[in-house]
């Protein structure tokens, strides 16, 4: 199975969540505004997270999630870290579903910096679908 790890992180809370979810993956997380972000082969399941900043997702995801070839990825979960709200999650799957990919209903998500114990959830929550 061809698996990626993409998300956007200011404070690094998400980065620690995407680093457990590729941990558990065995791939590399990557953040949307690197070089090497874009999913230009298809990929059989996409692990993609971020959160809010001022009530909205986060410019650099956006562009990723306008961006995203449809084509490309057969299908993807959400994952997000953030202090007030767990919106970022419906912003990104609607990003995600604007371009026909198929996305699971259950997500992660962590409020701000995640424990050591919500690092292993997140570990165990990408293992669900690999």
């Amino acid at each position: 199975m061809n698996i990626a790890v993409r998300y956007y992180s200011r404070k690094g809370h998400t980065k620690a969540v995407a680093d457990a979810i590729a941990k558990a993956a065995g791939v590399s997380a990557v953040s949307v505004d690197s070089a090497g972000a874009d999913i230009n082969e298809p990929v059989d399941f996409l692990f993609i997270g971020g959160a809010l900043y001022a009530h909205r997702l986060d410019k650099h995801l956006k562009e990723y999630l306008s961006g995203i070839k449809g084509e490309n990825v057969k299908k993807a979960a959400v994952f997000s870290t953030a202090a007030f709200s767990k919106h970022a999650v419906d912003l990104i799957k609607k990003g995600l579903a604007e371009k026909g990919i198929d996305v699971e209903e259950e997500f992660f998500y962590a409020k701000s910096m995640p424990s050591e114990a919500q690092l292993k959830d997140a570990e165990a929550f990408a293992e669900k679908f690999l």
